[in-house]
């Protein structure tokens, strides 16, 4: 087992070697390189399972202490693997960016000045038409909205009242004293104002929103 195992550890150690030449040969032609790195890694993971099966084999007192150091393979490994794919990405990425701006740089644009013309007038009539349409159902579902938080303000109007007008009667009825009716009437007045500075607000919000559409 343990010279199995030191010969998985040198092949990471040269994997990781591999790594550094491919870092060094990057904007070249790498598939070389990457093949190489592939092989060991494969060889690795190999080697690894063989050692799984050596560890069980290992005296009671060691057996931990050797699938310690053989996941420790497995883990770096592991990272090999990840590292090998992230490359594979970023050459494929890069690849795939040169493909399209070399495909942008050969792009001829042919114009006709009567087909051409006439398709873009018409794609251009759609699209007023489609945003005049997106733009005034827009306004409606404002003027739906706006309509119902008028109605629940006024409802919230007429339930105040309605409170309102209960608390004087059983502040009569308990006989309380002037100044705190005072304070009732007070805040009963103080809440009509927040009532209607909030249906002026969203009056103008709603007015604001027409104007900016239309």
């Amino acid at each position: 087992m343990e010279a199995l195992y030191h010969q998985t550890n040198r092949l990471l150690q040269e994997t990781q070697q591999c790594f550094q030449k491919l870092e060094r040969s990057k904007g070249s032609n790498t598939n070389s390189i990457e093949v190489e790195i592939q092989v060991r890694i494969d060889s690795i993971i190999s080697n690894c399972e063989r050692l799984d099966i050596l560890v069980h084999k290992e005296p009671v007192g060691r057996r931990q202490n050797a699938k310690i150091r053989v996941d420790q393979l497995k883990y770096d490994n592991q990272h090999l693997q990840a590292a090998l794919r992230m490359h594979q990405h970023e050459v494929f990425r890069r690849r795939q960016e040169e493909n399209e701006r070399e495909e942008l740089l050969n792009r001829r644009f042919t114009h006709n000045p009567t087909d051409q013309d006439t398709s873009i007038l018409i794609d251009h009539s759609l699209q007023h038409n489609m945003s005049l349409q997106n733009a005034n159902k827009g306004v409606d579902d404002m003027l739906l909205s706006g309509s119902g938080i008028l109605e629940n303000l006024r409802d919230q109007r007429n339930t105040l009242k309605g409170a309102h007008r209960r608390i004087m009667d059983i502040a009569n009825t308990l006989g309380l004293s002037n100044t705190t009716m005072r304070l009732i009437e007070r805040r009963a007045y103080q809440d009509k104002y927040i009532l209607i500075g909030g249906m002026l607000i969203t009056l103008f919000v709603i007015v604001i929103v027409i104007m900016y559409v239309a």
